[in-house]
């Protein structure tokens, strides 16, 4: 499931985006400015932004400029009350990849994400390698070598997210919001199980490790 950070300063918009976004089978990460946007971006992988224009802090016009001018091509479709030519024009300018005016279709704001995940070839490509392991978010699978592994939902995504952010320590209840969602009602024996398995399925791998942190929560080290 792709991780979609959406930046809007007002409540009920940024209510309904996430809503659509969850319809459409994302996982929605809801922020209020610019500099909220980049303190998320510096603890989670995503991979698009709906991204509003005018807020304030930092709105949607220096956000951009700001992740452009670091080199971070993540999609950005911009979705603004802004109907002029010349806001579409900063738009562009300042680095998002496509413009949306509100009120907006919600199935055309779901057809353009998706071209969006496939031109950046994120649908596709969607893998992280560690050592010799790569994991393919699109297959659910772990393949070392010649041996290939599929997990199921909730165990890849476990491990996907451990294996993003090697040598991050995550809370237990950070990666039960992540994994279940916000509003879920199991408890940290459910994640512990899920972790076992994963254990259990790859003690012998030689590239990484699953370690707890006591107190804390678990994080992934790299092997050798």
């Amino acid at each position: 499931m792709f991780d979609i950070l959406v930046v809007e300063d007002d409540a009920n918009t940024q209510k309904l985006l996430c809503a659509v976004l969850k319809h459409g089978g994302f996982n929605a990460h809801p922020v209020k400015n610019g500099l909220e946007a980049l303190s998320r971006m510096e603890e989670q992988r995503f991979d698009l932004i709906v991204l509003d224009l005018m807020m304030p802090e930092m709105d949607g016009y220096q956000l951009c400029k700001e992740l452009r001018s670091a080199g971070d091509n993540i999609p950005i479709l911009m979705v603004t009350a802004a109907h002029e030519i010349t806001d579409k024009h900063h738009g562009f300018l300042a680095g998002t990849d496509d413009y949306m005016t509100k009120p907006f279709d919600e199935q055309e704001l779901l057809f353009r994400i998706k071209a969006l995940l496939r031109r950046a070839q994120i649908a596709s490509e969607h893998k992280l390698v560690l050592g010799d392991t790569t994991l393919d978010y699109n297959a659910l699978t772990v393949m070392r070598g010649e041996v290939q592994t599929y997990l199921p939902q909730k165990e890849f995504y476990l491990l996907f997210k451990l294996m993003s952010y090697t040598g991050r320590i995550f809370t237990r209840m950070h990666l039960m919001e992540e994994i279940w969602g916000l509003e879920t009602e199991i408890d940290s024996h459910t994640l512990n199980v899920h972790i076992n398995r994963l254990r259990d399925k790859f003690r012998d791998n030689p590239d990484f490790e699953i370690v707890t942190v006591r107190g804390l929560g678990y994080k992934m080290v790299k092997r050798g």
